[in-house]
């Protein structure tokens, strides 16, 4: 399916950008993520259409990888509906859609208008049962929010460009779900120099004696499509593998 995904990326995005545009722009996209985080909240990543060509193009398949072999991996209880919270382009929870019986539905979210109606693009052209809207996480996790058996929770490289106020409300109704039964699994880079330790350590600590395990990937790049690595040599990420971090509950 990944490369049913990627020809459609490309039929989409590629209609007025070069290859060569779209590699510039990732090569700027990849500097705001690792060098330049601070600017991660003002929407600097998708300000100009060659850095979100760039991110569909490279980071939708290569997310979409990364969530497959996890799940593929992985054995969860039964889903009902796959609550997807900073779903970006969707493509995390659609690959976890697609490992589980019985279809469950995705309910997405995500700050972004353009990533929301990248979402909903995906989940029309791939015929998912799936809806993203524009919202804020803190309030689509607010106290009272009824996740429970059947319900699962992702947060695919979502929760870790969140302001720490927002990381604790967060988790508070993480806590409460996973006691109640949901399914949770989280997914972020490996690189320490991301900024991850603090915040993952107390996830961690609070989510182990729920039947939460911690476990760290590593999959060859030739998971991705030939184009992507293309794209991505291009742009001068050449990755030998791709590598995640995951916290999650069954």
């Amino acid at each position: 399916m990944i490369h049913e995904l990627n020809a459609a990326l490309e039929s989409r995005h590629l209609a007025n950008l070069t290859r060569s545009e779209v590699a510039r722009a990732l090569r700027a996209l990849s500097s705001c993520y690792v060098e330049r985080r601070g600017k991660l909240a003002s929407g600097a990543p998708l300000e100009t259409a060659g850095k979100r060509a760039a991110f569909a193009l490279y980071y939708g398949p290569l997310h979409f990888a990364v969530a497959s072999e996890i799940v593929r991996a992985s054995t969860f209880n039964a889903i009902r509906t796959i609550h997807d919270f900073g779903c970006g382009t969707g493509v995390a929870s659609w690959a976890w859609a697609l490992q589980m019986a019985g279809a469950p539905r995705i309910a997405a979210i995500d700050r972004s208008a353009w990533a929301v109606d990248e979402a909903n693009w995906l989940y029309r052209q791939f015929n998912v049962r799936g809806r993203a809207a524009r919202g804020d996480l803190s309030r689509a996790l607010a106290p009272g929010k009824g996740f429970k058996a059947g319900d699962a929770l992702l947060f695919a490289y979502s929760l870790n460009e969140l302001p720490e106020t927002a990381r604790s409300t967060a988790l508070s109704a993480v806590i409460h779900s996973v006691e109640r039964g949901a399914s949770l699994l989280v997914i972020e880079p490996v690189g320490r120099r991301l900024g991850n330790e603090g915040w993952w350590s107390d996830w961690k600590r609070a989510l182990e004696p729920l039947g939460a395990h911690e476990h760290e990937w590593r999959f060859a790049a030739t998971v991705l499509p030939q184009p992507t690595r293309d794209l991505g040599r291009a742009a001068g990420l050449d990755p030998k593998e791709l590598t995640a971090r995951t916290l999650a509950a069954r």
